[in-house]
């Protein structure tokens, strides 16, 4: 990696050609162009203006989770200033932003930073094999019928986790007896008019907070229909200090103090949580009772059973699902499914909602790296038996980084650090002439761990099918900003278990440092 490529042009997002493979070449191939991609894309362009990249994105459009997600009132369930990215200020006075602004944001940061001509839209990859002898990746991409081949020196994925053909609906008995609709938020219809309807919402997750008190709008009456509670805080949707701080120092001065403000009471929040689960539940059940009508059952419809952050918390920006319920608009009915009728929804204590629309909020179906199989050498490589280097690298798997965010924080906060720990890597190989970094774990004393150690369901039913992490750093995935800031940002590149070679020698034992 230590001869940087002919730039990509910046019209054409076409690279140059391979002389061993007459395949187009590139240095970088990023795959997605969501929030994820975008972000490692101007964190390399930014540190390499000559360095060859391009961006694969199976969609048609930039944006990701931001564009293929249309449910009434999407919104993130994280303050703007800690999601957005940490090159370029959120401007806008809610922190609390819904989807269309986000994906403004994530669009306008592509196209001032010309990001948008390197992305191959259309193009999903499927499988990368590495060749040590060759010291690159050779990508089998997809594109309309045909399959097409790309090589390039460092794979970086920002795939996300999750299908985005299909979100996880479960079998529900007699659902198809059903003379209702049934949607999912992850496909809304744009054709959907749910005016004066009866709705159903089932699932107490983020997009269930999001979509019950959204739809009161114009529904006759949303309930929202959970199998158990989901802590829920209210939080104001614009963030006053913040505004204060950018009409005191502009949006520069303010944009770092707002994001380590907020970076500083999650945190404290989150391990107040985990060290005094039942003070912070407390306080919860307390802020929750407050917004509610005197002598609602607070217990049985907002007090789960598991602890704080053993789940993400859930958002109400200005307390809004709590000011549905207040207005009756909005009403939840924590039960089992017993079945669908013809005009609804039996429950399992004999009670029946009826409902002209049913919204299967039910969650998303995991999948580790978009889907994309890797091939070391010839030989497969299977997720489940490797292990996570700092949360965003395989053991075993060379020049190869994917992005996975916080469950406990903004996801973006974690896709900025990786961008930058790729950068570096990357600078360190140059300047070293190597070919090929690869981490390996060879301490027989690491145990196995989930690679997520997170309670929802939608991480349980497949977190089997992803890589593994350690029990001590580097193979454990932190969930602390501030740690991964001193570790990925400052912390040593050659650590014992990053091991470096040059193309000559990359079957060859591999140097350590002293």
């Amino acid at each position: 990696m230590n001869t940087p490529t002919e730039p990509v042009d910046a019209d054409t997002a076409t690279g140059p050609v391979d002389a061993d493979t007459a395949m187009e070449h590139v240095d970088v191939l990023i795959i997605g162009a969501g929030l994820s991609g975008v972000g490692a894309a101007y964190h390399l362009q930014s540190a390499f203006p000559r360095r060859g990249y391009a961006i694969l994105e199976a969609r048609d459009a930039i944006g990701g989770t931001w564009d293929l997600f249309r449910y009434p009132g999407v919104r993130s369930d994280s303050d703007m200033h800690t999601l957005g990215y940490r090159f370029r200020p959120w401007t806008m006075a809610k922190a609390i932003a819904d989807g269309p602004a986000i994906l403004d944001y994530v669009r306008d940061t592509a196209r001032k930073a010309g990001i948008d001509r390197r992305i191959r839209f259309g193009h999903r990859a499927v499988r990368a094999e590495w060749s040590s002898r060759h010291a690159r990746w050779t990508v089998e991409v997809a594109r309309g019928g045909e399959t097409v081949l790309m090589t390039a020196h460092f794979l970086y994925l920002c795939t996300g986790y999750y299908h985005y053909d299909a979100g996880y609906r479960p079998d529900f008995p007699g659902i198809g007896r059903f003379i209702g609709s049934v949607v999912h938020p992850q496909h809304w219809p744009a054709d959907l008019d749910y005016t004066g309807k009866r709705v159903v919402v089932i699932g107490s997750g983020a997009t269930a907070v999001t979509l019950v008190p959204a739809m009161t709008d114009r529904a006759a009456h949303v309930t929202m229909l959970q199998r158990s509670p989901t802590y829920v805080a209210a939080r104001p949707s614009e963030d006053p200090i913040a505004n204060r701080l950018r009409r005191l120092l502009g949006n520069r001065g303010a944009y770092p103090l707002t994001r380590w403000k907020n970076v500083l009471f999650g945190t404290v929040f989150y391990e107040l949580s985990r060290r005094r689960p039942h003070l912070v539940k407390g306080l919860l059940r307390k802020a929750a009772t407050r917004q509610l009508p005197p002598g609602y059952d607070v217990d049985t419809h907002f007090a789960p059973r598991y602890q704080p952050w053993d789940q993400r918390l859930c958002l109400a920006p200005d307390g809004d699902l709590f000011s549905a319920i207040r207005a009756g608009r909005a009403s939840v009915r924590t039960d089992e499914i017993a079945e669908f009728t013809e005009t609804g929804v039996r429950l399992r204590s004999g009670a029946e909602l009826d409902a002209d629309i049913v919204v299967t909020a039910t969650g998303l179906r995991l999948l580790a790296l978009g889907g994309m199989r890797l091939s070391v050498d010839g030989r497969d490589v299977t997720l489940s038996e490797t292990m996570a280097y700092k949360g965003m690298m395989l053991s075993g798997v060379p020049n190869f980084a994917f992005t996975i965010g916080y469950t406990n924080a903004s996801w973006t906060l974690k896709a900025d650090l990786v961008g930058e720990y790729v950068v570096r890597l990357l600078r360190y190989l140059d300047a070293h002439g190597y070919d090929q970094c690869v981490p390996h774990n060879d301490d027989p004393t690491v145990t196995e761990t989930p690679l997520l150690d997170f309670q929802a369901g939608y991480i349980l039913r497949a977190i089997d099918e992803f890589p593994r992490a350690g029990s001590r750093a580097p193979w454990r995935l932190g969930m602390s900003y501030a740690h991964d800031v001193v570790n990925l940002r400052y912390g040593r590149v050659n650590d014992g278990a990053m091991c470096f070679s040059r193309r000559s020698t990359a079957r060859e034992a591999v140097p350590r440092p002293a």
